[in-house]
């Protein structure tokens, strides 16, 4: 048994979607207390109760305390199962954290695990679908990590009502270095919904325009539809380095397309191996892989959350250096 207090750290759903995921990869029961108490609406919201009970399905875990504004938990895990899963998170709650919660424990499956995801696609406070797909796992399939991602269709907040398709198939993670990214050329989709295609279209852009200021060629394509929900964004992408933003009322669609790439400018400019918010999510594969390094130019708290709750799970140290360039080199 695994006890925990949630609000070590910056306190949020971090601790709850590692601590979950890794008891199921290893078969530890967990108990959380202070579940996301330095939010302002402490404990389980909406959209983690629904990841823990659809990563409970996967791996027949018994759970108690698994309910909204619930500062307490309990997740006793069982046998991992492959097959075909339909989920729907109920809101426009971000899938791409949804699936950090189940991805971990897909890949011991006996066999594929399919899973049609309803929520958010494109949200505030979370990596976008197209970041996951083009960054996270771009990432992952260099440890051997085998998943392919399918955009069903795009859900912005508050609506949502977005799909996506997971099949993760049985995998072993191997060991792996991210300390030089190797991104030379800028990729990355505009998109919008329910919105006049100029949007889409002046996204994109002004992201070029930022890139190539910046001696950096860009090719990014739109994706302009008509979807329940209505919105716009952007994601851009190099290697191991990603940069997003989403439009909202009032925000010109410029500044959404020059937000993007001043993002993802940061870190390629840096030399880093991998962005800042790519280094957290790395963090328990590395682990599970029994090995691995990155450079990143800031250690977040989340990383720091994440190294905390992993090595409570698995024999591992990581290990932190600040190199004589100002970047962070993190390794086990």
């Amino acid at each position: 048994m695994i006890e925990l207090d949630g609000s070590y750290g910056e306190g949020g759903g971090q601790i709850l979607r590692t601590a979950v995921a890794l008891s199921a990869v290893t078969g530890k029961e967990v108990k959380i207390n202070n579940i996301r108490r330095a939010r302002p609406k402490p404990g389980l919201s909406a959209q983690h109760v629904k990841a823990v009970e659809s990563l409970a399905r996967i791996c027949e875990a018994h759970i108690e305390g698994c309910r909204l504004q619930s500062t307490r938990m309990h997740f006793a895990p069982g046998n991992i199962k492959g097959g075909n899963y339909e989920m729907d998170i109920g809101t426009a709650g971000s899938i791409s954290l949804f699936l950090q919660c189940l991805m971990p424990a897909a890949i011991h499956a006996p066999c594929a695990v399919r899973i049609k995801i309803t929520g958010g696609t494109d949200v505030q406070w979370s990596p976008s679908i197209d970041y996951l797909k083009e960054v996270t796992l771009f990432a992952l399939l260099r440890m051997g990590y085998d998943c392919d991602l399918r955009l069903i269709r795009r859900g912005y907040y508050p609506r949502g009502d977005g799909c996506v398709e997971a099949v993760i198939n049985p995998s072993s993670l191997t060991k792996a270095s991210f300390d030089t990214n190797q991104g030379n050329l800028v990729e990355g989709i505009s998109h919008s919904s329910g919105l006049p295609a100029h949007v889409a279209e002046r996204q994109a852009s002004s992201a070029q325009k930022t890139l190539r200021e910046n001696g950096f060629d860009a090719r990014i394509s739109l994706d302009v539809k008509e979807y329940t929900s209505t919105g716009s964004g952007i994601t851009l992408w190099a290697g191991t380095a990603g940069g997003s933003a989403l439009g909202k009322p009032g925000l010109r669609a410029e500044k959404v397309g020059e937000s993007a790439a001043d993002a993802i400018l940061s870190e390629l400019n840096s030399g880093a191996g991998v962005d800042i918010f790519l280094a957290d999510q790395l963090i328990p594969y590395i682990a599970l892989a029994g090995g691995g390094s990155f450079t990143t130019r800031i250690i977040t708290p989340h990383t720091k959350t994440n190294i905390w709750v992993t090595e409570q799970f698995l024999p591992v140290k990581f290990k932190i250096e600040e190199m004589e360039t100002g970047l962070f080199r993190v390794w086990v």
